[in-house]
């Protein structure tokens, strides 16, 4: 049986909690709270507070990240769970930082009855995943894995501040990231909970959900190049506009994407030449963006898309460059940690769990190179996610913690 049975109880704690946590914010809409700033450690105070409070011991490692340890018998493995505390500018309260307040809770709900894991916990709040305030991120799950880059150290803020000099300000030492490796052996795995950021669980009215898969992502940048024109002289068939040609891969995006399963194809931007209202455009950089569970389908996809691109301009006499310039490849969930995660959602909610992919990126993508990993989300209203408007309920808050208490006990039974 889960932890308590009344969702209501944690999830009003959770609810408290993110709500003391949102204030450590920027001025302004939303929550705005960057890596190594001053709301970051007002976040990270408070955190530590609860911690504590819950009889887990608690510190700060070289990669800024928080981290609070429920030791376990001598010799056992450890399990780890959380996530990430930033957020984008402008952004909501949820995102991220739930899935560090939920498991402290779900451990405070296995104390209070008394039950005794056997293996140690360790929940984690990492810096910075959203990469908002340095152009790079996931620099504490990356440390645990060992993928650390030291050579991202040199990489500076819009202010100039670099990464290493913003974690020696914050009193972490970057020179010793390296060290912060864990051992794959002594690991059991990673559990991160975080809303969906979309609206299926809502649509279906359920509260929470089992993720399969984090999609792999693929990025075109690309070049159409015509010519251009006056806009009230140049006649219909003699023009060669790139916007034009741009459209039709637009539509050949969204035409490609909706025929395969999984796969999700976006152009977000176009930047036009010479961008006049009575000029026809002579050329259009985008990029295509494409994202799938499976790599093979997402793969696929990238190559009949540039098929398609180069047919297209020769056929309205464009020039096109446009070549596969960023890969991420998928990270499935394990198994055996996700089918656990399942039966407890299904105990509590009460049916079977609802299985998605999920097709933003997240901590555990990194994490993956360390241990197995599983993911929980958690329904988020109308699928709002990076806007002020950011919101889960209460109610299942306090489901999702029942369900990671009933993980833990599940996971327990196995050892």
């Amino acid at each position: 049986m889960p932890a308590d049975p009344d969702p209501a109880r944690w999830g009003a704690h959770a609810a408290d909690r993110l709500a003391a946590l949102a204030a450590c914010s920027l001025p302004g809409p939303g929550v705005t709270r960057l890596p190594f700033t001053p709301e970051h450690r007002a976040a990270l105070d408070l955190l530590t507070g609860w911690i504590r409070a819950a009889g887990l011991a608690v510190q700060i490692d070289a990669a800024g990240t928080l981290v609070g340890r429920l030791d376990g018998p001598a010799g056992a493995p450890t399990l780890l769970m959380g996530t990430h505390q930033d957020s984008v500018r402008e952004g909501g309260g949820f995102d991220g930082i739930m899935g560090v307040v939920l498991p402290l809770l779900a451990l405070e709900a296995l104390q209070e009855e008394g039950t005794a894991l056997p293996f140690a916990v360790e929940v984690l709040a990492f810096a910075d995943e959203e990469g908002v305030r340095f152009p790079t991120a996931l620099i504490g799950p990356r440390a645990l894995a060992g993928t650390f880059d030291p050579e991202v150290l040199g990489m500076a803020d819009g202010a100039g501040v670099t990464l290493a000099e913003a974690l020696d300000g914050f009193g972490c030492a970057p020179g010793e990231i390296a060290g912060l490796a864990r051992d794959p052996g002594g690991v059991l795995g990673y559990l991160e909970t975080h809303i969906e950021q979309g609206p299926v669980l809502e649509a279906e009215g359920l509260a929470l959900g089992v993720v399969t898969a984090i999609c792999g992502i693929e990025r075109h940048p690309l070049v159409l190049t015509g010519e251009t024109g006056h806009a009230g002289t140049l006649p219909m068939e003699m023009r060669r506009d790139a916007l034009a040609g741009a459209a039709e891969l637009v539509l050949e995006v969204e035409r490609l994407a909706r025929a395969t399963p999984g796969l999700l194809g976006t152009m977000g931007t176009l930047d036009l030449a010479p961008g006049a209202v009575n000029a026809v455009p002579r050329e259009v950089q985008s990029v295509v963006e494409l994202r799938a569970p499976e790599d093979a389908v997402r793969e696929a996809a990238g190559a009949a898309l540039t098929d398609f691109a180069r047919a297209m301009a020769a056929e309205r006499g464009l020039g096109l460059e446009m070549r596969r310039r960023y890969v991420q490849p998928a990270t499935l969930c394990d198994h055996g940690l996700s089918e656990l995660l399942a039966a407890a959602v299904a105990e509590v909610t009460g049916g079977p769990a609802r299985r998605l992919p999920s097709g933003a990126t997240h901590d555990a993508s990194a994490m993956a190179d360390l241990c197995p990993v599983a993911m929980l989300f958690v329904r988020c209203t109308g699928g709002v996610s990076h806007r002020p408007e950011e919101h889960a309920t209460a109610e299942d808050m306090g489901a999702a913690v029942a369900a990671i208490a009933g993980f833990l006990k599940r996971l327990a039974d196995t050892l």
